[in-house]
């Protein structure tokens, strides 16, 4: 989580809302990223969204099976459908999102049992640090 948060803070010093993911596999990083839905005028650059798609060139395969992806945040819906399209075996995220939360907070997309894919999920990871990251970047621009 730690890396997440590295990649979160380097998206906030590019006004960026401070996001970060990383894709583990077999013990190693496959792929980093934060969000840069401003710079790239996209909306779907979320952070996790773009550690998927680095992660399945680096793997030549949009199948991310085995693998753990690490995200500062609890993922919006675009994001938990994605992990289940990739069928990411383990998402862990660090702070709860109230408004767009759909791992846990507003749905449950990623384990959801009508689904043919479930990932494995771990919460609240740092959750104070990431949350402060978030919380401080919104303050700043209110």
């Amino acid at each position: 989580m730690r890396e997440a948060l590295e990649e979160a803070r380097a998206a906030e010093r590019v006004g960026e809302v401070p996001v970060g993911a990383i894709l583990v596999h077999e013990g190693r990083i496959v792929a980093r990223a934060g969000n840069r839905t401003l710079r790239d005028c996209d909306p779907t650059a979320h952070a996790e969204i773009l550690v998927l798609r680095k992660a399945a060139q680096v793997r030549g395969n949009h199948r991310l099976v085995g693998a753990t992806l690490y995200v500062t945040i609890e993922p919006c819906a675009m994001c938990a459908g994605a992990l289940v399209q990739a069928r990411i075996a383990r998402l862990v995220y660090g702070a709860e999102d109230p408004r767009a939360g759909a791992v846990r907070t507003l749905f449950r997309i990623a384990d959801h049992p009508q689904l043919n894919h479930r990932v494995e999920i771990t919460s609240g990871v740092l959750a104070d640090e990431c949350a402060a990251l978030l919380q401080a970047f919104f303050a700043a621009r209110r």
